[in-house]
């Protein structure tokens, strides 16, 4: 030992000794001026050596009911305490768990949507009385068709160590509720029209807002999608829904400057925002899914081929 709570030892004793529990502190090393090496740790016998200390318990935190936000200096009369519900609580821990336990990365691309929008408009009108397809619906149904073309990202990670590869292209989408947030699904969102993806989004959406959802219409999913546009938001990354193994984040359609053969020009243009768990999508798979997601919302009636 040179002193202290250090000890001279070879990198492979001091992972041996960890293996072992063993305090360094207790052994005599027989190497270069008293260096612990591979043969002492080897040599020790079970109870020779102290085993190591245990690391210090965290003790929980304490919250004052009265004043919970006192140990930040804020007097409790400057704000409201209200419950959360059981929604919002569970979507709470689970999104916690998801950020500290999920390598997550996103990945960025703008998409020209003016052939999107035309298109839109000509199912509108096909579509008849009462039927309205919405952007939304559109991106959903690319989606799924994306997933369906690049099915190595359409995939969990299992704790044990496996992956799951899903058959089906199930496709999440959030809604906003009173208190919270919820992602109904779009079963094989792949294999729906779109006047069918309208519909049945319109009906989880409003039964969702009135909590009316059976559970397993909420829980599972392949994928999720996020849409902020409708708020103006122009790019976004969001926390991906385990156990899916990614989520797209939808900001605004806007008019921007592009360069069009060669020449400037103005365009509506989509920034998403993919989320990729790296366990399971790695760069290259989630970027050979984003480009056939863009290709379908570019040229949407790839979409019908």
């Amino acid at each position: 030992a040179d002193g202290g709570d250090r000890h001279k030892a070879s990198p492979l004793a001091k992972r041996i000794a960890a293996e072992k529990g063993l305090d360094l502190s207790a052994i005599k090393g027989s190497g270069p001026h008293g260096r612990i090496v591979k043969r002492d740790v080897e040599n020790a016998q079970p109870g020779a050596a102290k085993p190591a200390a245990a690391a210090p318990s965290v003790a929980p935190v304490e919250i004052d009911h009265d004043a919970p936000l006192a140990r930040y200096g804020i007097a409790a009369d400057r704000y409201d305490v209200i419950k959360a519900d059981g929604i919002t609580k569970i979507a709470a821990k689970r999104l916690s768990e998801s950020f500290r336990d999920i390598p997550h990365f996103p990945l960025n691309v703008d998409c020209r949507i003016d052939a999107l929008l035309d298109f839109r408009k000509r199912i509108n009108e096909a579509a008849g009385e009462g039927v309205k397809v919405s952007v939304n619906d559109i991106l959903i149904k690319a989606a799924g068709l994306a997933l369906k073309k690049v099915p190595a990202a359409n995939a969990s990670w299992i704790e044990d160590g496996r992956i799951a590869l899903h058959k089906h292209a199930d496709v999440s989408m959030a809604v906003a509720i009173e208190g919270g947030l919820i992602t109904p699904i779009i079963f094989d969102a792949d294999t729906k029209g779109l006047v069918q993806i309208s519909e049945e989004s319109k009906d989880l959406a409003a039964r969702a807002r009135t909590r009316k959802l059976k559970p397993e219409e909420f829980q599972g999913g392949t994928f999720s999608l996020s849409n902020l546009g409708m708020f103006g938001i122009q790019s976004f990354a969001s926390i991906i829904n385990p156990p899916q193994g990614m989520i797209l984040s939808v900001g605004a359609g806007e008019q921007r400057p592009v360069v069009k053969n060669g020449a400037l020009a103005i365009a509506t243009v989509m920034t998403v925002t993919l989320t990729c768990d790296h366990r399971v999508v790695d760069g290259a798979t989630g970027a050979k899914w984003i480009a056939a997601f863009r290709t379908f919302v570019e040229d949407p009636m790839t979409m019908l081929m």
